[in-house]
């Protein structure tokens, strides 16, 4: 089940929200919480201990859904970032254990003094341009 894609996979109109529906539960994931805990180097690092919080990412939307092969989905967000593949493994993970994940976010970004709210350098990057971080 773990490795298995989503039976249907809805993005919102709104544009803020994935709908991931198994089997067994439909999960409703914030594009800010996929944002935040993308799969990509920039975000994870490159080895433990490495990842970059992410701030200001609140109020992102999705752009872009494409598939990966049969193995992954590739999202590109408001912000201008689209690298990272969400394995259908690492998708079952975030929709699965958001209970816990988002609020380890919140925790993070406090401890850090850091916020949600974006910033002049967090805001939409024009199209065509690449995410900095």
């Amino acid at each position: 089940m773990l490795h298995q894609p989503p039976q249907q996979i809805r993005l919102q109109a709104d544009r803020q929200d994935l709908v991931l529906v198994y089997p067994d539960a439909e999960y409703t994931l914030p594009a800010e919480y996929l944002r935040v805990y993308s799969p990509s180097a920039e975000v994870r690092g490159h080895g433990h201990g490495q990842a970059k919080l992410q701030t200001g990412k609140a109020g992102i939307s999705i752009t872009d859904l494409q598939p990966a092969g049969n193995y992954a989905l590739k999202i590109t967000f408001s912000d201008g970032h689209d690298s990272g593949l969400y394995s259908w493994g690492y998708l079952y993970e975030l929709a699965s254990g958001y209970a816990t994940m988002w609020p380890d976010y919140l925790r993070r970004l406090e401890a850090a003094g850091a916020s949600r709210e974006p910033t002049e350098q967090t805001l939409a990057i024009p199209k065509g341009k690449k995410c900095p971080h």
